[in-house]
């Protein structure tokens, strides 16, 4: 009998789901929902870097280079950056991990090793934050030279 109970109310849920007057479309209240992501708001944070594309110039192969993204948060409430992530493991970005007030500015610091690498190179740094949209894409670039090319 206990092991019947479980299996009768799937089977009762299942007929119901089945005999419901659905016809197959998706409700569009996110859609139109002032709270929806798609939506702007009077309170927010925004990010304006002074700059969102570095070109290194020409590296030699091993070197280890950095450069300072800097940005201020022209929005009306404290900037959150949630995370920095990179397209590859040769490059690292360094991030504030304390909120920045409305006119407030700071750094991304983007590490990049050209050990083993050679030819032209491009890696992005995403960063993630409370502004719309979440995501900022970030580049560096430069041309790593092998020991036989200098």
């Amino acid at each position: 009998m206990k092991r019947l109970f479980p299996v009768l109310i799937f089977a009762l849920c299942l007929l119901a789901a089945c005999n419901s007057k659905s016809d197959g479309k998706l409700s569009t209240d996110l859609v139109t929902s002032p709270k929806s992501a798609t939506q702007t708001s009077d309170k927010q944070a925004a990010i304006k870097f002074d700059k969102e594309e570095h070109d290194f110039g020409t590296l030699l192969q091993g070197e280890v280079v950095s450069y300072s993204f800097h940005f201020t948060n022209t929005g009306n409430v404290p900037l959150i950056i949630s995370d920095v992530t990179s397209s590859c493991g040769c490059t690292v970005g360094e991030y504030p991990r304390e909120p920045i007030a409305p006119g407030g500015k700071g750094i991304i610091k983007a590490t990049y090793d050209s050990k083993g690498h050679h030819g032209f190179q491009s890696r992005y740094l995403t960063v993630m934050s409370n502004t719309i949209p979440a995501k900022t894409t970030l580049r560096i670039s430069g041309k790593v030279l092998t020991p036989d090319q200098y």
